[in-house]
């Protein structure tokens, strides 16, 4: 089983997100792309615009019909989304496996700052996400696979300003589209008081 943690907040997940997990899953012959929304992302201020719930369901409904990818619930409710927990269960449940991150290249830049890092350097295979000419530093003992065959101009934030004015982004999956209609998620914040769009 060759298994890619690609975790995010999702905060909605978009089809960048689908075209990188595709992309990966057909460079490194990945038998699943596990999407893990994070419960407390420890490396970005504030909260989330939607609550956890509703990303993983998002999550959920885009990863349908996708053969490789699965939405997992393994970092609901921990007080912070450190990877490397994440990565010590998975590794119990798969003690066999070869065990890939799927991580984009400024995340990735920034890997000494994580929490026991490297732990997390030692336990995975990066799969980086980059653009052609794109360079960053890679730690001793780091194995990584560079994915520069993708330009993805889309990021979540600009999806969520959108929102909030009332479009209706493409690049959003339908049934995601839906179900953020149907729940009054990422509308004006004097609406929704509570939307932090600052991620």
């Amino acid at each position: 089983m060759r298994l890619a943690i690609y975790g995010g907040t999702f905060d909605p997940i978009h089809s960048g997100h689908l075209a990188v997990a595709r992309e990966a899953a057909r460079v490194c012959s990945l038998d699943r792309v596990l999407f893990i929304p994070a419960s407390i992302p420890p490396h970005k201020e504030g909260a989330t615009a939607a609550a956890y719930e509703d990303r993983y369901r998002m999550v959920e409904l885009a990863c349908r019909g996708e053969l490789r990818f699965e939405a997992s619930r393994i970092e609901a409710g921990q007080q912070s989304s450190y990877s490397i927990r994440t990565i010590e269960r998975l590794r119990a449940e798969h003690p066999a496996g070869g065990l890939f991150f799927l991580i984009g290249a400024d995340a990735f830049a920034e890997i000494k700052t994580w929490h026991r890092w490297r732990e997390v350097v030692e336990a995975v295979e990066f799969i980086v996400v980059s653009r052609p000419g794109y360079e960053y530093e890679i730690p001793g003992n780091a194995r990584v696979q560079r994915l520069d065959s993708l330009r993805l101009p889309v990021s979540s934030s600009d999806l969520r300003r959108r929102l909030a004015a009332g479009e209706t982004p493409p690049e959003i999956p339908p049934e995601v589209l839906r179900y953020i209609r149907a729940n009054g998620l990422y509308q004006r914040s004097d609406e929704r008081n509570y939307v932090n769009f600052h991620q």
